[in-house]
């Protein structure tokens, strides 16, 4: 059996997701409690104790806030480029040394066959970064956080054959809530969070005949609904002549409460 993967929570409330392989098995962030988490795992059958490293993609605390808590109870590996353990350090508490692991921004490390590939992203952290997944010729990439899809990002995730993909909201509902304008215009900026549109026309040159299906993720509960999101990037996708019958409809769900069932990459 080659990857899998469950995305357990995607949004401001908390981020975490568990790739695994057919060797070892990774967790991505860690921005609920330690305690949430572990009924998330529980609802997917597996347990921390399963887990063989831990990654952080940036230091904000919808992804990092049971880190180190879940780290110590189950004796994981941390692994997080140097900027990111510099700004996160004093929010996840004392982390033995030998489970510090240094992984700098584009470095790529093996786990087994499972090769984990780390890229540059633009976001308003310290140094965030993105997630790619490859075992056997299968690619999964994570794409959450993101400010705009640059070219650097659109060449590590093109031809992936699973993506989840930040859709974090709908721009007029945006402009129209109740955040502050200093917030709006961060989210705004090209360092805060893609649009349903912006997820569309990021699809448009990201979507190839290999791609088997696309996640939207880190949905805002103030300013999104997931059936918007997905109807605006299919309506984006349409308009450029990409068309798919319903049993072949490639957009997921993602949920801030509940985990995604365990879907295997390769599966058509």
């Amino acid at each position: 059996m080659g990857l899998q993967f469950t995305v357990l929570a995607s949004g401001s409330t908390g981020n975490a997701t568990i790739v695994k392989g057919s060797e070892k098995t990774v967790l991505v962030d860690a921005g609920l409690s330690m305690k949430k988490i572990e009924e998330l795992m529980k609802e997917r059958g597996v347990s921390g104790h399963e887990l063989d490293a831990l990654f952080v993609t940036h230091e904000h605390s919808d992804h990092i806030k049971g880190l180190g808590a879940f780290a110590r109870k189950y004796e994981l590996a941390i692994f997080a480029n140097e900027a990111t353990w510099g700004a996160m350090e004093r929010h996840i508490g004392t982390i033995e040394p030998e489970k510090r692991v240094i992984m700098e921004t584009g470095e790529a490390l093996d786990f087994g066959p499972m090769r984990v590939q780390s890229y540059p992203i633009s976001h308003d952290a310290a140094e965030p970064v993105g997630y790619c997944f490859e075992e056997h010729g299968e690619k999964l990439s994570l794409a959450t956080d993101l400010g705009y899809v640059s070219e650097k990002v659109k060449r590590q995730i093109i031809d992936s054959d699973v993506l989840v993909l930040e859709s974090n909201h709908d721009t007029e509902m945006l402009r129209m809530g109740r955040y502050p304008w200093n917030i709006k215009r961060r989210i705004l900026s090209d360092v805060g969070h893609l649009s349903n549109v912006a997820a569309g026309e990021a699809l448009i040159e990201l979507m190839t005949d290999r791609t088997k299906r696309v996640y939207l993720a880190h949905l805002s509960l103030d300013h999104n609904q997931m059936d918007l999101a997905m109807l605006t990037v299919n309506s984006i996708l349409e308009n450029h002549g990409i068309f798919y019958k319903q049993d072949e409809f490639p957009l997921r769900k993602t949920f801030h409460d509940r985990p995604t069932p365990w879907d295997e990459v390769k599966r058509k």
